[in-house]
C-alpha cells in the first residue's frame, strides 16, 4: 500500500481541466517533490490531496484512507503548509500555535511544549508575539509550517516551503524534512527552487497544464547524465530568449 495515492484524479473548473487523469503512487517515508510551471495543476492537486478542494472524478487515498469518503480521518493524520497560509491577521504567532494544539488533540501543555520547540528552531521564538499583520512573509510562512507540524502528522504536504525564507532557516526545515522521513513520515512538496529538490527529494514529478508529462526517482535522472533543472526544461520550456528576434534591433 502506498501512502499517497490518486487513481484518474481529476478537477475541472467549467470548461478548464486544471489536473487530468492524475496518477501517483508515493511509498511512506518518502520525501517527493511536485514540479510544474505556474498554472500547471500543483496547488490544485494539493488542495484535493488534502481535502480542501474536491475533486471532479478519480480516487485520492492518503494512508489507504479515501479522501472523499473519510475526510476528518485524513485531515487529522496530515500537516499542510498551504499555498495562502491562512492565517489571521489579528493573532500572534504564538495565539496561532495555542490555537492549533487542542484542534488536534494536544493538551494545553504538550501544545506550549512543542510550539516552543519549533518556534525555537525556526527562529521564531524571540518575535512569537508579533502579530501576522506585522510580520515578515518569511516569518509568516514559518508560522504557519510550525502549525502543520505541531501534532507530528503522517504525511506533510508543503507548498513552496522555502520561498521567503532565509538560508539558515532553510537549512533547518531541510534537515528537518530529512529527520522526518527517516522516521517513517511521507513528505509532498512544491518548489521552483530545483536545487534544492534535486538534492532533498527521492522521486519526483513534473505536471505541465494539468497533465503528469514526467514521473521518475532523482537516481535515475543523475543517472542518465541528467540534471533536475535540465529534465525540467526539456519537459517544460517551449520558447527561448532568441525567439523574441525583435529584441535590440533598435541599438
Amino acid at each position: 500500500m502506498f501512502e499517497i495515492e490518486t487513481q484518474n484524479l481529476t478537477k475541472k473548473f467549467d470548461r478548464l481541466v486544471a489536473v487530468r487523469n492524475l496518477n501517483l503512487e508515493i511509498p511512506k517515508g518518502t520525501i517527493f517533490g511536485f514540479l510544474g510551471p505556474n498554472g500547471s495543476g500543483k496547488s490544485t492537486t494539493v488542495k484535493m490531496l488534502t481535502g480542501l478542494l474536491q475533486a471532479t472524478s478519480g480516487v485520492a487515498l492518503i494512508g489507504g484512507t479515501s479522501i472523499l469518503e473519510s475526510p476528518l480521518q485524513v485531515k487529522r493524520m496530515i500537516g499542510v503548509l498551504p499555498e495562502d497560509l491562512a492565517l489571521f491577521d489579528s493573532l500572534t504567532i504564538w495565539e496561532h500555535l495555542l490555537l492549533s494544539g487542542p484542534i488536534y488533540g494536544l493538551s494545553k501543555g504538550e501544545t506550549k511544549s512543542r510550539g516552543e520547540q519549533l518556534l525555537k528552531y525556526l527562529d521564531l521564538w524571540a518575535t512569537r508575539q508579533t502579530y501576522v499583520d506585522e510580520a515578515s512573509a518569511g516569518m509568516r510562512k514559518k508560522c504557519s509550517l510550525a502549525m502543520a507540524l505541531l501534532h507530528d502528522p503522517r504525511v506533510l504536504f508543503l507548498d513552496e516551503p522555502f520561498e521567503g525564507i532565509d538560508p539558515v532557516s532553510s537549512r533547518n526545515i531541510k534537515d528537518l524534512l530529512i529527520l522526518m522521513a527517516g522516521r517513517g513520515v511521507t513528505v509532498f512538496l512544491t518548489s521552483h527552487i530545483l536545487e534544492v529538490v534535486e538534492r532533498l527529494v527521492q522521486s519526483f514529478a513534473i505536471i505541465v497544464s494539468g497533465e503528469i508529462v514526467c514521473s521518475q526517482t532523482v537516481e535515475d535522472t543523475l543517472r542518465a547524465g541528467d540534471t533536475l533543472e535540465e529534465l525540467f526544461f526539456r519537459h517544460v520550456v517551449r520558447y527561448k530568449a532568441e525567439d523574441l528576434e525583435w529584441i535590440g534591433q533598435q541599438q
